[in-house]
């Protein structure tokens, strides 16, 4: 496993409803091959609206949304209000640079919870309708003039259990060759 001495998670949110933003409480329960209990979209098949339309048997690779709360920190600096939950996300972190992680990552999450990342979040027009130029903010180009997105990963849960605030994140490379995340 790395060693992110420090690395943690400072929030975690769920909802019921499709709704964009997620209620911050002080735990949730990930479910082996499911995502967050309680979440709207946690299931084994896709739970996102524009995923279901374009084909609700695909296989769910978006079960747990995490967010570096660096992201929040930029982001407050630039003049927007954003907080824990505002961006979909169930989990929070901090210390760990989520957006550089090869895919297949293993982020052990507290005691038990193991969530495997499966790609990058694209980020959508929601975001806009949040806060106006909050699309644009959350993503850039590189040198190449690649999209470079930057509101957080997708992942599926490994091994289910309780995560709070304040736990632990340990993380745990794949085996090489490393594959570079993309949207999912």
């Amino acid at each position: 496993m790395f060693d992110l001495t420090g690395a943690t998670v400072t929030a975690v949110s769920v909802s019921a409803e499709h709704t964009f933003s997620k209620t911050e409480r002080p735990s949730i329960h990930l479910v082996s091959g499911l995502g967050v209990l309680g979440d709207a979209h946690a299931g084994v098949k896709v739970k996102h609206r524009s995923r279901v339309a374009a084909d609700p048997t695909q296989p769910n690779l978006r079960q747990v949304h995490l967010i570096h709360a660096e992201l929040f920190e930029v982001l407050t600096a630039r003049g927007f209000d954003v907080a824990a939950g505002s961006l979909g996300e169930n989990i929070t972190t901090q210390g760990v640079y989520l957006l550089g992680l090869p895919t297949h990552t293993r982020l052990h999450l507290g005691a038990e919870a193991v969530v495997e990342v499966t790609g990058l979040r694209n980020p959508c027009v929601q975001l806009d309708a949040l806060q106006p130029g909050l699309l644009k903010a959350v993503l850039s180009r590189d040198a190449e003039g690649n999209l470079f997105r930057k509101a957080g990963v997708m992942g599926v849960v490994l091994a289910g259990g309780e995560v709070r605030p304040g736990a632990e994140i340990g993380v745990e490379l794949p085996p090489e060759p490393h594959w570079r995340l993309e949207r999912v």
